[in-house]
């Protein structure tokens, strides 16, 4: 077994999904001065301009538009940007379970959103993955 095998799996076997409380939206903007920094999951400067990951209640009360309404499932395990194959292994989980996942790789942790009536499936799936390593 290499390195980058055993590794892997001690990543899978570790990750530990947890479901975060509330429902988080991808909302487009062209300016967050009015909105409270600390409200935000993340945000990402596009081309096309700057992309929020933020609460649901956050973006109603704020008016902004969204289309998708997730659930955020973040993987406890402390993970490194270097790592390979996590992302695309936890992802063909839910890929074989039809369910879309969009991830984000912050510098600690794996965070992965979910459609909203994916969430349970999502948890389960992720769980069963963790148990067989």
């Amino acid at each position: 077994m290499n390195k980058e095998t055993s590794e892997l799996e001690n990543l899978i076997s570790n990750m530990n999904p947890i479901l975060n409380d509330a429902d988080y939206v991808f909302c487009a903007v062209s300016d967050i001065s009015g909105i409270d920094l600390n409200s935000i999951v993340m945000q990402f400067k596009e081309k096309e301009g700057l992309t929020l990951i933020i609460s649901k209640s956050e973006a109603d009360k704020l008016g902004l538009v969204y289309e998708y309404v997730a659930s955020w499932i973040t993987l406890s395990v402390q993970s490194q940007l270097t790592a390979v194959g996590f992302t695309s292994a936890f992802s063909k989980v839910l890929s074989d379970q039809n369910i879309s996942c969009n991830v984000v790789a912050a510098l600690h942790h794996d965070h992965i959103f979910v459609n909203n009536s994916d969430a349970a499936r999502a948890m389960e799936a992720l769980r069963k993955f963790q148990i067989k390593q």
